[in-house]
C-alpha cells in the first residue's frame, strides 16, 4: 500500500498548477497594468493637446491680455517706442502664468497682469476633463509668453499674439500592483504650445 501511495501521480498537475499560478497572475496583472499606464498617458497627452487648442481660440484666461485698452503703441521694450503698425517684438511681453489660484507675471508685464478670468480657466479645465476625467483644476497651468507676432495699434484686439502653453503637472497613475498598499506612480508632466488665434468665445472644436 505504501509503495502504491508514493508512486501514485494522481492530481500531480494540480500541484504544479498551484505552484505556477502566482507567477502567471503576476504576469497577467503586469500586462494589464502596463496597458492601463499607456492608456492614461495617452489620455493626459490628448487632454493637454485639446486644452491648448481650446485656449488659443477662446477667451483669454489672463484678464490683462484680454483688456481692450491694452496697447503696445509707444512701448519701448523693443529698443524704441513702437509706432502704429510696427511689429511687436517677443521681449514686449514676459511670461504670464495662470493656475487655479490666480496669475503671476515675470519680465515685461501689462497692467493688472495678476488678474485671472476664472470662468475662462474653468472652461479650459472642463474641456480637458472631457479627455481625462481624473484631471483636477489644481494640476492645470496655462502661460502666455512673447512670440514676436502682432502689430502695435492693431484694432483687432488683442494686439499681441503670444505663445500659449498648457501644462498638466503632478499627475499620478493608480497602479493595480500598488493598490493594495495605496501606492501610485508619478506620471511625467505634459505640455503643449500654440500661438494665440482669435481669443474670443467659449467653445472650441
Amino acid at each position: 500500500m505504501m509503495r502504491r501511495f508514493f508512486s501514485d501521480r494522481t492530481a500531480a498537475s494540480a500541484a504544479e498548477f498551484a505552484l505556477v499560478l502566482p507567477a502567471a497572475l503576476i504576469l497577467l496583472f503586469g500586462i494589464i497594468d502596463v496597458g492601463r499606464y499607456a492608456w492614461q498617458l495617452n489620455e493626459y497627452e490628448k487632454a493637454t493637446q485639446m486644452g491648448v487648442r481650446h485656449a488659443v481660440v477662446t477667451n483669454l484666461v489672463s484678464a490683462a491680455l484680454a483688456d481692450d485698452t491694452l496697447t503696445y503703441v509707444g512701448d519701448e521694450s523693443c529698443g524704441a517706442a513702437l509706432l502704429p503698425g510696427q511689429r511687436i517684438c517677443a521681449d514686449a511681453l514676459g511670461t504670464i502664468t495662470c493656475t487655479s489660484s490666480g496669475c503671476t507675471c515675470t519680465g515685461n508685464c501689462p497692467t493688472n497682469a495678476n488678474t485671472i478670468d476664472s470662468d475662462a480657466f474653468n472652461a479650459l479645465v472642463a474641456r480637458m476633463q472631457t479627455y481625462q476625467p481624473r484631471l483636477e483644476a489644481s494640476q492645470v497651468q496655462i502661460s502666455y509668453s512673447g512670440s514676436g507676432i502682432g502689430f502695435a495699434g492693431d484694432p483687432n484686439k488683442p494686439e499681441i499674439s503670444p505663445i500659449v502653453t498648457v501644462r498638466i503637472d503632478n499627475a499620478r497613475y493608480d497602479s493595480i500592483g500598488l493598490s493594495l498598499v495605496g501606492g501610485t506612480i508619478a506620471l511625467p508632466d505634459f505640455s503643449y504650445s500654440l500661438p494665440l488665434e482669435d481669443a474670443q468665445g467659449s467653445a472650441s472644436s
